[in-house]
């Protein structure tokens, strides 16, 4: 005997499986099953999906909500969040707002007062950096890079400002002019991560230095769903040159521990190295 399924009335953002159908959550389905209404990226696979699961749409209401109809969808949504109804957000696969729609809807049902929830699960990004075998400590995910030739270089020329591992998406079309940009932005040696049809079947990971990875691939043409996990940039040790050049500089100014917490500060070192090698500058060592 089914169980009735009480959700609470609000927009209620599901994420879904970005590969393996089995990795929806209990929740999710409890969600999908409860709703009042479902609203989708694409209504067919929000079915199939649900068919899948065993979870029946029984005669409720089914909205599209996508990039290009958002305007005319989201008063369909508003409209059964007036009569205190709940209503279930899908995107195609994964996270809904993480490159995908809905961040407009959450914000519209937002600002006219209405609850919105997370029922969280899949993400491609968060599967990639998993797998990657990068620094997962700070990350930024950054969508995908844009088409236009100057807007895409200075954005791939800012990607190391975070000072974090860096998630993109990118279009197996594009993949190898990505690669050859990245090098040219971030040097061959940067170690990147090349994650493909995450969960699926033909699932692989290429992993290495942007220059093996462009190489490994030269000749090769991928298909299917492309996360691009970046490295961080490597943390340059200065020579003790620099910092006695540094040192020397600042000595002009300023006391000798003043001096010292100013250059530890600006090169990113112990402030009691820098002292002890002032100490030796001031001693003539």
């Amino acid at each position: 005997m089914s169980v009735a399924i009480s959700i609470a009335p609000g927009l209620h953002f599901v994420a879904t499986p970005i590969g393996s159908a089995r990795d929806i959550t209990l929740r999710a389905l409890d969600v999908l099953r409860g709703a009042d209404v479902i609203a989708a990226e694409d209504t067919r696979t929000a079915r199939k999906l649900m068919e899948i699961h065993g979870v029946p749409v029984n005669g409720r209401p089914m909205i599209p909500y996508h990039d290009h109809n958002g305007a005319e969808a989201r008063p369909r949504v508003l409209g059964a969040l007036d009569k205190g109804l709940s209503v279930a957000y899908v995107s195609e696969a994964g996270t809904p707002l993480v490159a995908d729609p809905g961040y407009q809807l959450g914000r519209a049902v937002i600002d006219a007062g209405y609850s919105v929830f997370s029922a969280p699960g899949p993400s491609a990004a968060l599967a990639a950096l998993t797998v990657s075998g990068l620094a997962s400590d700070r990350f930024l995910f950054a969508g995908f890079a844009p088409s236009q030739t100057g807007a895409r270089a200075k954005w791939l020329n800012g990607l190391d400002a975070a000072g974090a591992t860096v998630i993109v998406y990118e279009s197996p079309k594009r993949i190898h002019r990505m690669l050859g940009e990245l090098c040219e932005a971030l040097g061959d040696d940067r170690e990147v991560a090349i994650c493909r049809e995450l969960t699926k079947r033909f699932e692989e990971v290429i992993r290495g230095t942007c220059g093996q990875v462009r190489e490994l691939l030269a000749d090769r043409t991928l298909k299917g769903e492309i996360v691009v996990v970046i490295g961080r940039a490597t943390a340059q040790t200065p020579s003790e040159q620099d910092v006695e050049t540094a040192l020397t500089i600042a000595l002009e100014d300023m006391p000798l521990k003043a001096a010292s917490n100013h250059v530890a500060e600006m090169l990113g070192m112990s402030k009691r190295d820098v002292y002890q090698l002032g100490l030796r500058l001031k001693n003539g060592g």
